[in-house]
C-alpha cells in the first residue's frame, strides 16, 4: 500500500508539471496554425514557402498576419490613414447592430492596448455579496457621482471584481471610498492572487487583509538591517481604516 501510494505521488507529482506544458504547447499550436488556415490560402504560391517545400511550415500566416497589422498602423498613424478610417467610422455608424458592436469591441481594445498610464490604479477588497465576505476589486479611477447621473459631489471609486479565473470577466461597482480598503499590492499582483484562485499569494502583502503577513525570511533581513524583530501584526476587527498605496 505504501508503494502504491508513493507511485500516486509521483504520478500527480508529473502530472502537475507535464500538464502546463502540454496546454500551453497545445494552445500556441492551436493559435499558429488557425492563422494559417486563415492566410495561407490568400498567399501567392511564389511567396508561400508550402509550395515548393516536402513539407508544411507552420506560422507562414502569423508571421503574414503581423506584418499586416503593423503597415495597417503604419498606415493609419499618418493622414492618409486617419482619412480613410474616418470615412470606414462613418459608413459603420449608419449601420444600426453592426455600429453598437464596432464602438464597443474598439473601446475595449483602445483600453486594452493603451499605452498610458495604468488602466487600474488601486488594488481593494470589499465585501460583497454580504458583510463578513471580501472580494478582490481593481479600481479604475475616482470619479464624482454626478458623472453617473446622481447627486453631485459625492466621491466614488469605478471598481471593476474580476472573476475566477477567468479575470476578463467580472461587474462593475460604483462605491464610496470608505467601502473599499486599498491594498498594498500592484495590479499585476491583484491579477495573480485572483487568477489563482488564492492559491499564489504576494510574499509582500502585510497580514490584517486575509492575507499572508511578512514570512520568516522577510523578519529576519528586518532584525538584521533594524536590529528588532517586527511584532506579528494581527487583523483589525470592524471596520479597516482605508491604506493608502505603497
Amino acid at each position: 500500500m505504501a508503494f502504491l501510494r508513493r507511485l500516486r505521488a509521483y504520478f500527480l507529482a508529473g502530472l502537475v508539471v507535464i500538464a502546463p506544458i502540454a496546454i500551453t504547447v497545445w494552445l500556441a499550436w492551436w493559435f499558429v496554425s488557425l492563422f494559417d488556415q486563415w492566410l495561407k490560402p490568400f498567399i501567392p504560391s511564389d511567396y508561400n514557402p508550402d509550395s515548393y517545400l516536402p513539407f508544411s511550415v507552420p506560422g507562414v500566416g502569423l508571421v503574414v498576419a503581423l506584418i499586416g497589422i503593423t503597415m495597417i498602423g503604419a498606415l493609419a498613424a499618418n493622414l492618409v490613414g486617419r482619412t480613410i478610417l474616418s470615412f470606414w467610422e462613418r459608413i459603420l455608424n449608419r449601420m444600426p447592430v453592426v455600429r453598437s458592436i464596432y464602438k464597443a469591441t474598439k473601446q475595449i481594445f483602445q483600453t486594452a492596448f493603451s499605452q498610458s498610464a495604468n488602466n487600474f490604479q488601486y488594488v481593494g477588497l470589499v465585501e460583497y455579496p454580504r458583510r463578513g465576505v471580501h472580494v478582490v476589486v481593481f479600481v479604475a479611477r475616482e470619479l464624482d457621482s454626478e458623472e453617473i447621473g446622481l447627486l453631485p459631489n459625492r466621491k466614488l471609486y469605478s471598481c471593476f471584481m474580476p472573476t475566477t479565473p477567468n479575470p476578463t470577466s467580472g461587474f462593475l461597482f460604483f462605491l464610496d471610498h470608505d467601502e473599499v480598503r486599498i491594498l498594498d499590492l500592484t495590479v499585476e499582483e491583484g491579477a495573480k492572487l485572483v487568477i489563482s484562485a488564492g492559491l499564489v499569494t504576494p510574499k509582500q502583502i502585510h497580514e490584517g487583509h486575509g492575507l499572508p503577513g511578512i514570512d520568516d525570511e522577510a523578519a529576519e533581513l528586518i532584525v538584521k538591517k533594524h536590529g528588532t524583530k517586527p511584532a506579528k501584526q494581527t487583523p483589525t476587527k470592524g471596520k479597516p481604516s482605508r491604506k493608502t498605496k505603497a
